[in-house]
C-alpha cells in the first residue's frame, strides 16, 4: 500500500508541470479575445486601453473581479468581464503578469516631465507604487502606461467616477489641477 501511495505522489508530481502549461496555455488562448483593445501580449498602442503587460497578477485579477461586480465600470469592459469565472480571472492575470511590457511611442515634455517628477515627491507616490512606479501586490504598476489613459484615471479618481480603491487615489487626487495631472502623466508615461 505504502508503494502504491508513493508511486500516486511521484505521478502527481511529476504531472505538474504539464498542468501549470496547461494553465498557461489557457491564459494564452482566453486572451487573445484582450488583444483587441490591449494589443498583442497586453502591450496596448491605442491610449484608451492600459498595457496589461507585466502588471501583477493580483492587479489583474481584482480589476477583472471589480469589473465584474460592478465595483468598477467601464461601457467596454465591464461586459467583456460579466462572463468570467474566477478562473478566467486567474488564467488571464497569470498570462499577462507573464508578459514582457513595450516602451510606448509617447513623446514626454521635459519640463512637465520634471514638474511631475516633483509633485509625485510631494505626493510620495513611491510609498504604494514603489520607486520607478513598478507597482506591488494590488497596487498597479504605473511606469510606462499610456499618457492618455494615466490622464483619464486621474482625472476619475479625482471626479470620484472611480472608487474601486477604498478611497486612496479620490484622496490623494481631489486637489490635483489639470497641470499637475498632465506633469505627473507625463512624468509616469516616461518611465519604463
Amino acid at each position: 500500500m505504502r508503494s502504491l501511495r508513493a508511486f500516486l505522489l511521484c505521478c502527481a508530481v511529476w504531472s505538474m508541470p504539464s498542468l501549470a502549461f496547461a494553465d498557461a496555455q489557457a491564459g494564452a488562448t482566453k486572451a487573445a479575445v484582450c488583444s483587441a483593445c490591449h494589443g498583442p501580449t497586453g502591450n496596448s498602442t491605442n491610449g484608451d486601453y492600459p498595457s496589461l503587460a507585466g502588471q501583477s497578477a493580483r492587479y489583474i485579477y481584482l480589476e477583472l473581479r471589480d469589473f465584474k461586480a460592478g465595483r468598477r465600470s467601464d461601457p467596454r469592459m465591464s461586459p467583456m468581464a460579466a462572463n468570467l469565472s474566477p478562473d478566467d480571472m486567474h488564467d488571464l492575470a497569470d498570462y499577462f503578469a507573464a508578459q514582457k511590457l513595450t516602451a510606448t511611442d509617447f513623446k514626454a515634455d521635459p519640463a512637465k516631465v520634471e514638474a511631475g517628477r516633483k509633485k509625485s515627491e510631494e505626493l510620495l507616490c513611491t510609498m504604494c507604487h514603489l520607486g520607478g512606479f513598478t507597482g506591488q501586490n494590488e497596487i498597479p504598476r504605473v511606469a510606462g502606461q499610456q499618457y492618455p489613459y494615466i490622464v483619464k484615471q486621474l482625472q476619475d479618481f479625482r471626479a470620484k467616477k472611480r472608487t474601486n480603491d477604498a478611497g486612496n487615489m479620490t484622496s490623494v487626487t481631489k486637489t490635483l489641477s489639470d497641470a499637475d495631472i498632465e506633469n505627473l502623466a507625463n512624468y509616469v508615461a516616461n518611465l519604463q
